[in-house]
């Protein structure tokens, strides 16, 4: 229940637009890296100093327009020139629903193409963000068709859906991150236990660390963790085959400590705005991450995070009624 009500609340257009408003004065400060590429890649650089990588994503929700599309390639393009500029060590994850996906998907083509050409030529890599299953498809078909032409690309591999053992063998030639699933999916598509979903995340990690070219872990959990470090003693598989990733914000001494400890580590950074329906998001992935956060988002001045869930409880309850 608790993961469906955030998840219902990511998917709030009225709360997203109200969230937007109050910009990163609410405590968002602490889970999203920057509002403008300045503040972002200074972020970045702090990463860096201590040994850490980062994926860069420029946050974006409910994209419907060209005109939105088209400015949010461009923020990715300035994006890509400042790493390159700045000599930075991060790549761009990206959602090709926020290039055009759910507009016209020869437009999202053109914009995606741009964008992966650009970065071929700075040495940038692309990682392609998967989102709902309604658009799972079609984004490995984007996928497809791009590695006709480009080899600085990758994608995700979300657990929880029963085609991923698939999916991972398909792609295995690609670097891949490997998440569990931040989206409610019915039982058709995907799995509903957590221990299934637990299972075949770890399944899928093992065979791509034996079998594929680089894996992402992307996981707050120690378990998972030191289960991966153990898996990879046993099987001599090098460091350099994998690394684990983390949210910006999340765990930062864990962060810290698998970065001194030799092993490759990479943060997940968001920017902009539009971090509400992300972070809404991570809240339903794993509930847990409320307690990561909670003295970081919260302080004695604002709850205003409860206020908003608060006040989406409260407009459900209304609508309901109606």
């Amino acid at each position: 229940m608790l993961k469906d009500f955030f998840i219902g609340l990511s998917q709030n257009q009225l709360l997203n637009t109200a969230a937007k408003k109050y910009g990163l004065k609410l405590g968002a400060q602490n889970v999203v890296a920057g509002t403008n590429v300045e503040e972002t890649i200074q972020s970045i650089k702090e990463l860096n100093a201590q040994g850490i990588s980062c994926t860069v994503d420029n946050l974006g929700e409910f994209v419907f327009e060209k005109e939105e599309a088209l400015a949010a390639k461009e923020q990715i393009l300035e994006v890509i020139e400042a790493i390159h500029e700045n000599g930075v060590d991060a790549h761009i994850s990206l959602k090709p629903s926020q290039l055009g996906l759910d507009i016209d998907l020869d437009f999202c083509l053109e914009n995606l193409t741009e964008i992966v050409s650009k970065a071929k030529s700075f040495n940038v890599f692309i990682n392609f963000d998967m989102e709902d299953h309604a658009r799972l498809q079609p984004s490995f078909d984007l996928l497809d068709e791009l590695s006709k032409d480009y080899d600085n690309i990758g994608t995700v591999i979300q657990a929880y859906f029963f085609r991923a053992v698939e999916d991972i063998q398909k792609y295995k030639d690609f670097r891949l991150r490997i998440v569990k699933g931040a989206y409610k999916e019915t039982e058709e598509f995907a799995y509903q236990d957590k221990k299934e979903i637990d299972e075949n995340y770890i399944k899928l990690i093992e065979w791509h660390l034996l079998n594929g070219k680089f894996t992402s872990i992307a996981t707050h959990d120690h378990h998972v963790i030191n289960h991966v470090k153990q898996f990879v003693r046993d099987n001599n598989i090098s460091n350099d085959k994998f690394e684990f990733q983390m949210l910006y914000g999340f765990r930062k001494d864990m962060q810290l400590k698998l970065a001194s400890e030799g092993y490759n580590f990479c943060t997940y950074v968001p920017f902009g705005n539009d971090w509400y329906g992300y972070f809404m998001r991570r809240l339903a992935e794993r509930p847990q991450n409320l307690n990561l956060v909670v003295k970081q988002v919260f302080n004695k001045k604002t709850n205003t995070m409860i206020g908003l869930a608060a006040g989406a409880f409260a407009l459900g309850r209304v609508s309901r009624k109606k």
